[in-house]
């Protein structure tokens, strides 16, 4: 008797291992459905409209930036990447220019 417990510890482990994540699934059911990982779910719900919504900040608007003081920082991606290669460039032209001064 005491060899089949032997034999099967193995199998039981398993099981106690799938049951334990059963438990887990079963309890973080709602994010599996936010995540749509679940058949039948919904879309999350969309916020509730501006108007509808009491609180400090609503319906604030953000203000326009100054653009006569300082140029704006491109905000997508590809204006960022020109605008750090140019400024790497300026700063490898100075640098080559600071090499050359001190070698003369």
């Amino acid at each position: 008797m005491n060899r089949r417990k032997g034999r099967q510890g193995g199998f039981l482990g398993l099981v106690v291992i799938l049951i334990a994540l059963l438990i887990v699934a079963w309890l973080s059911m709602d994010a599996l459905k936010a995540y749509g990982l679940m058949s039948g779910t919904t879309p999350p719900k969309s916020a509730p409209a501006a108007g509808s919504v009491r609180g400090p900040g609503v319906g604030v608007t953000e203000a326009a930036p100054d653009v006569t003081t300082v140029t704006p920082a491109p905000m997508d991606a590809l204006g960022k990447a020109r605008g750090l290669e140019s400024a790497v460039r300026e700063q490898a032209a100075e640098t080559s220019r600071r090499v050359d001064a001190g070698s003369k």
